[in-house]
């Protein structure tokens, strides 16, 4: 079991993590923050020894995807529009911004490991032990989520 202090040190440090990994999943901000809840909640009281910092990171972002799936799965939840909550998001430059919307454009499926892959830093060989899919599965995400953001950004680009 955790103490106070080091959940208090990875929650601080990982809430970013798990929130940022729950919204890209579900595309939800209210519902993220909830699941960001939960899972700091089942962090506090898991009672498994944790290896390492790595280890910690890897099982928060699984009990993320797991509740993610949960309540995917569950009868009342409905998806809603991720456009509401990214209004009130600040970015650095409209390049930004365009990126941003067109990962979220994309496929569960393929916006899940390039946002693991690009922004969490892991290797293909880490997303595939975090999704549970086998690690050419996940290349072959990585390049048709890859193919399809060049496809989008290509036509924003043709627009201007």
């Amino acid at each position: 079991m955790l103490t106070n202090e080091q959940f208090t040190l990875y929650a601080q440090r990982y809430i970013d993590t798990v929130y940022r990994v729950a919204y890209n999943y579900i595309k939800s901000g209210t519902d993220a923050d909830d699941i960001t809840q939960n899972v700091f909640l089942k962090l506090l009281k898991e009672e498994k020894r944790f290896d390492s910092e790595e280890h910690v990171r890897r099982w928060l972002i699984r009990v993320t995807i797991n509740e993610c799936r949960n309540l995917v799965q569950s009868r009342w939840w409905r998806s809603e529009s991720y456009e509401d909550h990214a209004a009130g998001l600040t970015f650095d430059t409209p390049g930004h911004s365009e990126l941003f919307y067109a990962v979220m454009d994309l496929p569960k499926k393929y916006r899940l490991p390039i946002y693991l892959h690009y922004y969490e830093e892991y290797s293909t060989q880490d997303i595939a032990e975090i999704l549970k899919i086998p690690k050419g599965t996940v290349c072959s995400c990585l390049k048709r989520g890859r193919e399809l953001l060049r496809k989008t950004l290509q036509e924003v680009d043709t627009q201007y």
